[in-house]
């Protein structure tokens, strides 16, 4: 398999990165953020997600930071929407695409969203259909395609159980989300072949998360694969809730000076995406999760 010429990276910062967070970040900061990263080049971001304020207090101010952000042509924006509920308040916001999400691991999901694996795609199956009769673009998540925080390691079976679902339900990408971030390369592209018994290669993006400090390599592995569209997280914003003190998503910027350092096009500026990720950083007041903004700011610092 070639290694892509290019490859498209989601920013999931302004959604799968704050939502944890425990200060709010007032909608105008995430507005910023979400033209700051626009400006550096990303095409695809994902802004918010639309579930009940009680679980996701961080999320309440969905609808204003929708409202709120200047769109720019060519830039997709994503919302998640966990059930019909969120996906009616959504439409309102007019996202481009919607994102729902299911667990490859039985336990996660009944730890999670209360019910199983069958239960959560029964309940995505009419927002899937609503969304796509709305012209809206729908990507579906796996999360915990390697393993689980309860229930250890996850066989590729179970991944491929779960695409076939999406796809039964009419999800038109899906993403592999090694949620707790344990997957080292061999382990993730099995996870992948699996996913691709089910879905085309070009309907298909992974979601690495560096708890261990694997995901770069896992992004590897999957471009070794012919994989060309990835999930990061500006500065690696999202914490691990599974493991203390652990760091969550692959930072944006990681994944984009290994691309450019293979010479593989992302339409991306490096210097604009780590003053994004400085910004973010700076409001949070901590230190960017990510080795190469570090590394980007400490040279500028000179």
């Amino acid at each position: 398999m070639t290694i892509p010429s290019r490859v498209k990276l989601v920013d999931v910062g302004p959604r799968d990165g704050l939502q944890n967070e425990k200060q709010t970040v007032p909608a105008a900061i995430k507005i910023e953020l979400v033209h700051r990263l626009q400006d550096a080049g990303l095409t695809e971001i994902e802004v918010t997600s639309f579930v009940s304020p009680k679980w996701v207090p961080q999320m309440a101010d969905n609808a204003e930071v929708m409202a709120g952000i200047q769109r720019k042509a060519g830039v997709r924006y994503s919302a998640l929407t966990p059930n019909m509920k969120g996906f009616e308040a959504a439409l309102l916001s007019k996202p481009d695409e919607i994102v729902v999400f299911a667990a490859a691991s039985e336990a996660f999901s009944q730890k999670n969203i209360n019910c199983s694996i069958e239960e959560s795609i029964e309940r995505f199956a009419p927002v899937v259909e609503a969304a796509r009769n709305a012209g809206i673009f729908v990507r579906g998540a796996m999360s915990c395609v390697v393993g689980c925080p309860y229930e250890g390691e996850v066989p590729p079976s179970s991944v491929e159980r779960l695409a076939q679902l999406m796809k039964g339900i009419g999800v038109q990408h899906i993403g592999v989300a090694d949620t707790i971030g344990v997957g080292t390369p061999k382990k993730v592209q099995a996870a992948m072949e699996a996913t691709l018994k089910h879905y085309d290669l070009n309907d298909v993006s992974g979601h690495f998360h560096d708890t261990y400090g694997q995901a770069v390599g896992n992004t590897l592995a999957s471009l070794e694969m012919g994989v060309w569209q990835f999930d990061t997280s500006v500065a690696g914003l999202g914490g691990c809730p599974y493991a203390k003190g652990a760091t969550g998503n692959v930072a944006t910027e990681d994944v984009v000076y290994m691309l450019h350092g293979m010479g593989i096009e992302t339409g991306i500026d490096l210097d604009k995406l780590v003053d994004a990720g400085a910004f973010i950083s700076d409001f949070l007041q901590r230190k960017s999760n990510s080795r190469v903004a570090t590394a980007i700011l400490n040279k500028r610092l000179g």
